[in-house]
């Protein structure tokens, strides 16, 4: 049978990989597809290197467009990054009739419905697998491995960087500031890395799950994002002695006023395998109706487990790339007319519960107000922890988790708080979930 012939658009890290993983694997990929494939063209600006890292075996073009326009190319693969130039080849491939394979989650999180409609009318095919979480097959463990139960939601430890971060500081009480510089030195985080710390990678992930799990098309523009530079070693320390740990989670809801969207620094109790995900690596926990929590862990980021996913879904591609487009697995696991317009909650009507830690001065009834704001809030308290003064300080830490609460009371009753004399500085909130 022909073999199918893939543009392979960029060949840094995830795309070595790819050629990599491919190369080795060639036979047991054939035989798993029925057919070959192989990468018959690489685009790459670096001609050079490109050159270097293929042995000089393959076509090498310095501009992928000629790719994309090549009547000879059956998959187009796009691993530049970016949402302009990438979003002009994608585009330009699906109207060409081309399958496209990508890793770009921050692509398909601004214009995935705009991308999955037109493959959808050219009767083509976008796998990408690999722009969430890597290595874990998670897109198809929803899309097809759970596609028997109404999902209840999604929680995930998504960015690697910030996970790393976050596994040193508790471990080995180190600052943010330092860490962070470490995780640059060892290329876990990029020069800028906005996107890792502030959350908006984590985000643009979420926003593809959330599509996934609730069949509404990609929404990244009303994702609540909140990082993970403001966190401290006290709040570590604090949430360690109430038997929780902080991790940076994206978590998507259904719930019976819409669907929830949001990444921030969450505390889950220290005995949920999730917690005790550390250093770089990702995991997903999904809760359906039926099967109840499944957990997803391994590698998320990397060349060849990235370049796996890829791989894989070259592999799906091939496999029903004569089948009828009316009968292939749906872009988004529900039928492109059957997407919901279920709203996306704005965070202020979100309910969850939280920790507060309040800087006080040591006077008498100093807890008395605190308590009176909250519960005039209708907001109710789990747990708290009120340190000791040490030896000639007058400031101390109050510490209290909440019941479950609306977001916007939380949010009247913090500036309530703040206002009293005795209350120095700002509230640190930061939201937990119980993950049952």
């Amino acid at each position: 049978m022909k073999p199918i012939n893939v543009g392979l658009l960029g060949i840094g890290t995830v795309g070595s990989g790819t050629w990599s993983v491919l190369a080795r694997n060639r036979e047991e990929i054939s035989r798993r597809a029925g057919r070959d494939i192989r990468i018959s063209v690489v685009a790459d600006q670096d001609v050079e290197k490109a050159k270097r890292l293929t042995g000089g075996t393959v076509h090498i073009v310095p501009d992928a467009f000629d790719v994309v326009a090549s009547p000879d190319i059956d998959i187009v693969v796009e691993l530049i990054g970016g949402y302009t130039v990438a979003k002009d080849l994608v585009l330009r491939a699906i109207g060409n009739g081309k399958h496209v394979v990508t890793a770009n989650k921050a692509l398909l999180a601004l214009h995935g419905t705009e991308i999955f409609a037109a493959a959808q009318a050219n009767g083509v095919m976008v796998g990408f697998e690999a722009a969430v979480a890597g290595g874990i097959p998670i897109v198809k463990a929803v899309r097809e491995g759970l596609t028997a139960n109404r999902i209840e939601w999604i929680a995930g430890i998504i960015n690697g960087t910030a996970n790393f971060i976050l596994s040193e500081m508790r471990e080995r009480g180190l600052p943010f500031e330092a860490v962070l510089k470490e995780a640059q030195a060892l290329g876990y985080a990029e020069a800028d890395p906005t996107f890792d710390i502030e959350g908006i990678d984590a985000a643009h992930k979420l926003t593809i799950l959330a599509a996934l799990a609730f069949g509404i098309p990609m929404q990244f523009s009303k994702a609540y994002t909140e990082g993970i530079a403001k966190l401290t070693q006290a709040d570590i320390r604090y949430a360690e002695s109430l038997g929780y740990r902080i991790k940076l989670l994206g978590v998507t809801k259904r719930t019976a006023e819409g669907i929830e969207l949001r990444v921030h620094p969450t505390l889950i109790p220290e005995r949920r395998l999730i917690a005790n995900v550390e250093g770089v690596l990702n995991a997903v926990l999904v809760k359906g109706d039926a099967v109840g929590p499944t957990l997803y862990y391994g590698a998320g980021a990397g060349a060849e487990p990235t370049a796996s996913a890829v791989v894989a879904d070259l592999v799906d591609v091939t496999r029903m790339h004569t089948a009828d487009p009316e009968h292939r697995v749906p872009h988004l696991a529900f039928q492109p007319d059957r997407l919901s317009d279920e709203r996306v909650l704005p965070m202020e009507d979100v309910v969850t519960s939280y920790y507060l830690r309040m800087r006080v001065l040591d006077r008498p009834g100093v807890l008395a107000d605190i308590t009176r704001i909250l519960a005039d809030g209708m907001i109710s308290i789990d747990a708290m922890i009120q340190r000791e003064p040490g030896e000639g300080e007058e400031q101390v830490d109050i510490i209290m988790l909440t019941h479950e609460a609306r977001e916007k009371r939380i949010n009247e009753s913090i500036r309530a708080i703040e206002g009293l004399p005795v209350v120095t500085g700002q509230v640190t909130r930061i939201r937990l979930e119980n993950l049952l």
